[in-house]
């Protein structure tokens, strides 16, 4: 193996901005709700989520932090992360993941979860929080509200999320609820109130096609930064609905207007990276892809992922969610497989060195804090250059000149 050039050195140092993560579990986990975590899919009888790259990368590149070596049999694994505790396994891998800013949906959180504050206080960074639209229109639904009057009770409850301290972003989950074949134009009122007349007595899921229209473009009304889930998911997706391509048109009528920020994208990473390149205010990562292919395959994604997206349009996320195993390994895999590439081009004359360490810090940080702002932790002080000349004291602005909030 060849010894680690500058660009390696480089992102093993730089501390990432992670754009979209969820909480860590806040219990001990047992094997069986430790090993349903490592996965996507269910644990089936006789297949074990350790026998996944995920399982395998965790047992080789996490067990050295639980104290344990590489490649510790599961049972020693669980054993350890159970003598240790959670709070000091949570405190270990989020410090491991070297982040200084973590974005966090706390919309969905099946069990019990860290806060943004609670992560943010085991990394020792700062946390900012992502409002999952889809909860707050269930649970204006949920209240009983009527129908002539949902879309504007939605937008006061939306307009009152996104003003809490710390919110920097909103995020859809509408790849599962409808898939993204959806009309693109905004629904008319008329359409919208037939559409909350005739939803679930009781409230529950939102997954009508008009109510989710209404709920994308009341996003882009909020003014702030939309992330929308595309691509990899858990059973509850219908993966070829979630192809972030369909969006085209909606992308064609929103253009000027909020970032667009498509998660995840695997498989369809190259379909994102086209729109990318072609709409000014649509950016992309590869989120949970890179720990569910391991340090083994991460770089293949992201190679794909870069062969015609603007370097200013991909960003880091981890997509970690309940092991903070996933916080560590999402940034290890990133690290590695990204410095790899780069160093690779600097070697073969692609990429000058100064433009490698650039696009590393782009990548890594700057996109992000372009978008989101700095951390609010930043001392006041003079102007900090990024490498590429800009100044990080201006405020972060959306396509339509807007400042958006800081992080």
């Amino acid at each position: 193996m060849a010894a680690p050039g500058p660009v390696h050195e480089a992102l093993a140092a730089l501390p990432l901005v992670d754009h979209h993560c969820h909480g860590a579990v806040t219990a001990d986990l047992t094997a069986g709700p430790f090993a349903s975590l490592l996965t996507e899919g269910a644990a089936w009888p006789g297949v074990s989520p350790f026998d996944t790259p995920a399982g395998v990368a965790v047992r080789r590149h996490c067990a050295p932090l639980l104290d344990l070596p590489r490649h510790a049999p599961p049972a020693d694994y669980v054993a350890r992360r159970a003598e240790l505790g959670w709070r000091e396994v949570n405190r270990r891998f989020l410090t491991a993941a070297g982040a200084e800013v973590f974005c966090v949906d706390t919309g969905f959180a099946p069990q019990p979860l860290t806060t943004p504050a609670e992560l943010a206080a085991a990394a020792g960074a700062t946390a900012c929080e992502v409002v999952r639209l889809e909860r707050v229109a269930e649970a204006v639904l949920a209240r009983g509200v009527e129908a002539g009057e949902y879309a504007a009770v939605f937008r006061a409850a939306a307009e009152e999320a996104v003003r809490r301290p710390g919110v920097v972003a909103v995020k859809s989950v509408a790849a599962y609820r409808t898939g993204f074949a959806l009309d693109p134009e905004r629904p008319t009122d008329a359409e919208v109130t037939r559409a909350a007349r005739h939803r679930p007595a009781h409230g529950g899921r939102l997954a009508d096609p008009v109510l989710v229209r209404h709920l994308l473009w009341t996003a882009v009304d909020l003014g702030l930064p939309l992330q929308l889930h595309t691509g990899f998911g858990d059973a509850d997706l219908r993966l070829h609905r979630a192809d972030p391509a369909l969006l085209t048109d909606w992308l064609h009528r929103t253009a000027g207007t909020v970032p667009v920020l498509l998660l995840h994208c695997w498989p369809y990473h190259r379909q994102a990276a086209y729109l990318s390149a072609v709409f000014e205010h649509v950016y992309l990562d590869v989120g949970l892809a890179l720990h569910h292919t391991g340090p083994a395959r991460c770089r293949a994604v992201l190679e794909e992922a870069l062969e015609v997206t603007p370097f200013r349009k991909l960003l880091y996320s981890s997509d970690a969610y309940g092991v903070a195993e996933f916080h560590y390994l999402g940034a290890l895999c990133f690290r590695r497989g990204l410095a790899g590439l780069l160093q690779d081009r600097v070697d073969a004359d692609e990429l000058s060195p100064a433009d490698a360490l650039r696009i590393a810090d782009w990548t890594g940080r700057d996109n992000a804090r372009r978008l989101y702002g700095p951390p609010v932790s930043e001392p006041e002080g003079p102007p900090v250059a990024d490498r590429d000349g800009p100044s990080t004291s201006e405020p972060a602005r959306d396509p339509g000149g807007r400042p958006t909030r800081k992080v």
